[in-house]
């Protein structure tokens, strides 16, 4: 069986026994003495052990994730001085348009409120930390100390040493290229730990939505159709509004051309649920369909796998506000503000895999202020809309390589015009003569 199918498998059986325990333990025909064994062993036993196992080990998994790819991913600029107005552009695309979507993504959030109706029955209190002023934000992301900073698990201070370090490599000649190559196989490493987690998810995600129906009942059911529409609405309107925008004020180009050549992209992306492994097809495709030179494509592609991930940070929008609504924490002006700057850095070191953004959501919860154990109210729908994000992901990855292709003069529009370019190409082929070396 599949991991989708499998995570899905366990998020069905972990709200009916959850439900099934929610019934018991409010039955008037059950004993005292029954109730205590299915609260203390069961629920507050068993299943809190396992949740909060796989609560830690993603936890775990922030630090080194984020600082290896974000090394690895800032290394890659590289020092040539044709590069550097690429770079520059790019760069500045992929975090704005991030910027962009967790904007819209806590702004829809708010006017639906989704975890608005979602009242938690546990005897938990969560008492949220004051958020600090601004500029103590702003100032507290640079390290004075970045090996406390990865001991403490600082993680906008991670993000911030990761760039100079990454970009450090990038102009130290033989000695860097020696450190870049031992990052990307750490990156590897990582991947593989990544993947392990993953395919433990399951028994995390069916101890984590046992227990919250356990303590919710069915009637959740419905609010987690509410996050989940939310979601999705968000991702629809900023691939389909706020890319072609985009793409026609910046290119001067029609988007309808450029949706109806990301179809075999997007299909790809969808059953793979991974920038990554899709990232040989969004090359072809951007360089023999779209027409951008593959001077800027093999550059802007690569990088937007790896740093682009629109679709995970509007998850962590909603994701926050759902979660701060379902725990009755009011977040603050800067705290909206300290999730935007957040879920953007954070973007650029989440991982091309399937499923990884819920890594970096538990970095974004915990700056806001909100408790990273509500991931367990969302895992159970995300692998469903990691499939839509990752389709988002590469519909940005396209729309940012044909601006700067055009704007460089890197663009041939003869291709762009021509529907029938590189038509139906071989999937084999693209992959063999497409895959980017290290």
């Amino acid at each position: 069986m599949s991991l989708t199918n499998r995570i899905l498998v366990s998020m069905v059986a972990g709200i009916l026994i959850g439900s099934l325990l929610n019934l018991l333990l409010h039955s008037s025909g059950m004993s005292d003495t029954f109730r205590m064994i299915v609260n203390d062993y069961v629920i507050n036993g068993a299943l809190d052990l396992v949740g909060r196992i796989f609560i830690a080990s993603l936890k775990l998994l922030v630090v080194p994730l984020v600082l290896v790819s974000l090394i690895c991913g800032s290394s890659s600029l590289g020092d040539s001085a044709r590069m550097g107005p690429i770079a520059v552009k790019t760069l500045g695309f992929y975090l704005a348009t991030t910027a962009i979507a967790v904007s819209l993504a806590l702004g829809i959030a708010v006017l639906i409120g989704p975890g608005s109706n979602v009242e938690l029955t546990s005897d938990a209190v969560f008492n949220a930390a004051e958020a600090p002023p601004l500029i103590d934000v702003l100032v507290a992301m640079f390290p004075s100390n970045p090996f406390n900073a990865l001991a403490e698990g600082k993680m906008l201070q991670i993000i911030v040493f990761a760039l100079l370090f990454g970009y450090a490599i990038s102009h130290a000649g033989e000695a860097g290229r020696r450190i870049a190559s031992f990052f990307r196989d750490m990156e590897v490493i990582v991947m593989k730990m990544v993947g392990i987690m993953m395919d433990l998810a399951p028994y995390g995600v069916f101890a984590l939505l046992a227990k919250l129906f356990s303590e919710m009942g069915i009637s959740a059911i419905l609010d987690l159709a509410t996050y989940f529409f939310t979601v999705l609405a968000v991702l629809l309107v900023h691939a389909l509004v706020v890319y072609p925008m985009l793409l026609k004020s910046f290119a001067g180009l029609s988007p309808l051309i450029m949706m109806n050549k990301m179809r075999s992209v997007w299909a790809f992306a969808f059953s793979t649920a991974s920038s990554g492994a899709t990232l040989p097809i969004t090359l072809r495709t951007v360089e023999r369909k779209m027409g951008v030179h593959n001077s800027v494509a093999g550059f802007t592609v690569p990088l937007g796998a790896t740093i682009n991930m629109d679709g995970t940070a509007i998850m962590q929008g909603v994701a926050t506000v759902f979660i701060a609504q379902v725990y009755g924490v009011d977040l603050s002006l800067s705290a909206f503000i300290t999730v935007i700057l957040t879920a953007t850095l954070a973007s650029i070191g989440t991982a091309a895999v399937p499923g990884v953004g819920l890594i970096t959501l538990a970095m974004v919860l915990e700056q806001a202020g909100l408790p990273v154990e509500g991931i367990g109210l969302i895992i159970g729908v995300d692998r469903l809309l990691d499939m839509v994000r990752t389709a988002v992901n590469v519909t940005g990855d396209a729309t940012v390589s044909v601006i700067v292709g055009k704007s460089e003069n890197q663009f041939d529009e003869q291709v762009w015009l021509n529907p029938n370019a590189d038509l139906e190409p071989d999937m084999d082929e693209a992959i063999e003569q497409e895959m980017p070396t290290a």
